[in-house]
């Protein structure tokens, strides 16, 4: 047997109420990243009412509604759905998150930690969030957009009783966000760092008036960029550049291949659609489906889309693991367009570029292409040509590349 292949077993998570063995999603056996880190553990240990440099005290979970925001790979979410009866059972749990993976990584350590399947009830940021919490749980999401958003939409369900706890690595915490819970929630302090980890304690004061939500946030394209110039743009908080065109994109757009008249094309890691929606109107006819692990840029996608081709156009929006469960049959498509991130929250990896290029491939008809833009340093050329056997540099400039692979 080939133990290479073998997943690796996960790095136990303690809690306060026993180990867990979390993995991320999806299980890779060359994946060596937590799916949990020490702002996790930092908070949990708070909430027990550990000894800590916050001087908190045990918060009473027995019996109160607990909302998990922006819960990296569920391990906040499965810790507490299996919370032992002796410290009394939740009435609730829920989690909100923007993350497809997120979720999917929390159902399936959820399952290998043998909880109840009802023991958590699992939210997106577009969905209707809930009517009352008694704790608000915060993992300090990498945008400022998305927290803003989401404080405004949970501020109307707390109450003077509520507590509130952020949590994060003290580089993801700033004043900035600071700011931000203060703003929108009220009084805000945050405790000495530990192992890197620092909590964030807000008092909620129903009082304060934090004005509208300002997402989500529309702009006009730049006049040069091709059959998008001038178009409207729809993003809402959390997508990729919400406040202007990026540059990889733009670069895209400058060399965007022409397909042909009622073909299939998708957009891979849509964002806010610019691509596919330009896809659109320059190929008649043509038939988009837009993906995206983002729940928020599949919503900023579908409403750039409607607004440029009206509410008749072809196109689907699904949230998806790239095309991994995208119900994409295979050697169905004829073009997809794709600019892979290369992050997972601070990380910097290959792993969700290979995913969506492998995915890509499979979905292909034979002729089909694969047009990808990316930083010149990442070399994606090399994975191109060991995947589909061919790749040519379509455009390049001192910062990026135009790439183009065809199944064969």
């Amino acid at each position: 047997m080939n133990r290479l292949a073998e997943p690796a077993a996960p790095t136990p998570f303690p809690t306060p109420w026993g180990a867990l063995g979390l993995t991320r999603f999806p299980e890779d056996p060359r994946e060596r990243l937590r799916a949990w880190d020490a702002a996790d553990e930092y908070l949990l240990r708070h909430l027990a009412g550990e000894a800590d440099s916050a001087g908190g005290r045990a918060t009473a979970l027995a019996g109160r509604a607990v909302t998990v925001l922006g819960d990296r790979w569920g391990a906040l979410t499965t810790a507490l759905a299996t919370v032992p009866a002796t410290a009394g059972p939740l009435a609730a749990v829920t989690q909100i998150s923007d993350s497809h993976l997120a979720q999917r990584a929390t159902l399936a350590n959820l399952a290998r930690a043998g909880a109840d399947p009802a023991a958590a009830r699992l939210l997106t940021t577009r969905d209707t969030p809930p009517e009352r919490i008694d704790v608000l749980l915060v993992r300090v999401p990498k945008s400022l957009a998305l927290l803003e958003d989401q404080l405004h939409r949970l501020a109307p369900a707390l109450h003077p009783d509520t507590v509130v706890l952020g949590t994060g690595m003290v580089t993801e915490i700033h004043t900035s966000t600071l700011r931000l819970f203060e703003r929108i929630l009220g009084p805000t302090r945050t405790s000495l760092a530990v192992r890197k980890a620092r909590l964030i304690l807000c008092t909620p004061d129903r009082a304060l008036d934090p004005g509208p939500n300002p997402w989500p946030h529309r702009y006009a394209l730049p006049g040069d960029i091709g059959a998008v110039s001038g178009r409207t743009v729809t993003n809402h908080a959390g997508t990729f550049c919400a406040d202007r065109l990026d540059i990889g994109t733009r670069f895209l757009l400058a060399h965007l291949p022409t397909a042909a008249p009622g073909a299939r094309v998708v957009d891979l890691g849509c964002g806010n659609g610019v691509v596919g929606t330009a896809a659109a109107l320059a190929t008649p006819g043509a038939e988009l489906l837009f993906v995206d692990e983002s729940h928020q840029a599949v919503a900023s996608a579908e409403e750039t889309f409607r607004a440029n081709l009206g509410p008749d156009a072809r196109a689907e929006f699904r949230t998806a693991d790239a095309l991994a469960d995208a119900d994409v049959p295979a050697g169905s498509v004829d073009l997809v367009l794709n600019n892979p991130p290369f992050h997972s929250h601070q990380a910097t990896t290959d792993a969700t570029a290979w995913r969506m290029f492998t995915g890509a491939r499979r979905a292909l008809r034979p002729g089909g292409e694969l047009w990808v833009v990316g930083n010149r340093h990442l070399d994606y050329h090399v994975k191109l040509r060991r995947l589909f056997g061919n790749c040519r540099t379509v455009a390049g400039n001192p910062k990026f590349v135009v790439l183009k692979a065809v199944k064969r």
